[in-house]
């Protein structure tokens, strides 16, 4: 009992320090501390408060102290308590839980260098089957690595190809669960009005999402081109005629349309499949090219109306590369779309059927039309990027400086 107490003081005092620390910060200007390495800084803190948060909430749902008021279990304790969404509540505790199987997870957290939402997708990957969990214990440190280091999409993406590599039978079934249950209802309401539900496929989602998103376009571009001839400037996104929610709802009642009225030789879209092969084990896979991670089976299906291509990396970074020409085109530039993903500037996550492939070395300056002279870049850091790139040539044509130069922004 008295260690019991002496915990408890321990405790408050803790607390006492942490709610002084944070009162001290609220305190200050935030115009006095806006640098970014305040930021991170503070986002990593953050990260670690939430560690012993979850750490906390598991705990207490183990020492069984809501039983005592009648609660049904600790995270409608929690919710009631703390007023909080109680699907936060029992993440909280899950990921708790969880940390206690994954230690080098745990590690990482507490050090604020990964956060939650690492620490979920860790979670569920380990807990998939029992193949994975073996697979996990093996490859944790790898894993870690990868959400402490990569962007998040890029490090979701890296850890979906491993599920698929460490239980390729647990992968298929799931593939093929999520084709049964694709489903879709569309409902009329008492005044007329149509309410639309449903859950596809990976590659039928694709397919319904690439399709939209086309349309979707064109009725902006139609919508800007209007209002810029009434108001006779560039108009702000809110002088349109549509929001974004309307337009995606014409755009698919667009797409019935064009189907009606398609002729009966027309192309029907599909899919296409991006075959890797490379040196990493985890790069031999299939996915769709907007970078899904597909099992074979789940490929299979489609196979007699899909488009594929092989990619084939002969080291790392490298798929192929070609001779002195002006553009990026063919191979050549899917290939870099292949390899970048995304937009090249660090703070950008475009992906790359809205990027451009332009020259890291300007062609002015001899730079050659190859993978490894190739970037993406979206349209807007594209743009950006123009007035240096001039600058740095017109630098390097006054002086004795080699004319092959690599332009970073």
């Amino acid at each position: 009992m008295a260690e019991m107490r002496a915990a408890a003081a321990v405790q408050v005092d803790v607390l006492a320090d942490l709610r002084g620390a944070v009162d001290a910060l609220l305190a200050r200007d935030p115009s006095v501390l806006c640098d970014g390495e305040t930021l991170l800084g503070l986002l990593r803190e953050s990260s670690r408060v939430e560690a012993l948060v979850c750490r906390q909430a598991a705990a207490f749902a183990r020492c069984g102290e809501w039983e005592a008021v009648g609660a049904q279990n600790a995270a409608a304790w929690v919710t009631t308590q703390a007023r909080c969404d109680r699907q936060q509540a029992r993440l909280r505790i899950r990921l708790g839980h969880a940390l206690g199987w994954m230690d080098k997870v745990r590690v990482a957290f507490d050090a604020g260098a990964i956060g939650s939402h690492h620490v979920d997708r860790l979670a569920k990957a380990r807990a998939r089957s029992r193949m994975t969990a073996m697979a996990f214990g093996r490859d944790e440190a790898m894993l870690v690595g990868w959400a402490s280091t990569m962007k998040f999409h890029k490090f979701a993406a890296k850890l979906d190809a491993w599920l698929l590599q460490a239980d390729e039978d647990a992968a298929e079934s799931r593939a093929e669960k999520q084709h049964r249950q694709r489903r879709f209802h569309l409902s009329q309401s008492f005044e007329n009005t149509w309410s639309a539900d449903g859950v596809l496929d990976p590659i039928s989602g694709q397919i319904l999402h690439d399709t939209l998103q086309r349309l979707d376009r064109e009725l902006f571009e139609s919508d800007w081109a209007r209002a810029a001839a009434r108001l006779g400037r560039e108009p702000s996104i809110g002088e349109l005629d549509r929001t974004a929610q309307q337009r995606r709802v014409d755009a698919l009642v667009e797409m019935a349309r064009r189907a009606e009225t398609a002729p009966k030789d027309g192309q029907r879209p599909a899919p296409l499949f991006t075959v890797l092969v490379g040196v990493e084990a985890f790069g031999r896979t299939c996915e769709l090219a907007g970078g899904a991670i597909l099992t074979p089976g789940a490929a299979a299906r489609w196979i007699d109306e899909s488009l594929i291509e092989r990619i084939v990396f002969d080291a790392p970074d490298r798929v192929m590369a070609v001779g002195r020409r002006r553009s990026f085109r063919g191979a050549l530039r899917r290939a870099i779309q292949v390899r970048d993903r995304t937009c090249a500037h660090p703070f950008c996550d475009e992906p790359a059927e809205h990027c451009e492939v332009d020259h890291i070395a300007p062609w002015a300056l001899g730079g050659e039309t190859t993978q490894e002279n190739g970037s993406l870049r979206c349209p807007f850091h594209n743009r950006r990027r123009e007035p240096e790139r001039i600058r740095r040539t017109r630098r390097v044509a006054n002086s004795d400086q080699p004319v092959a130069v690599r332009v970073d922004v």
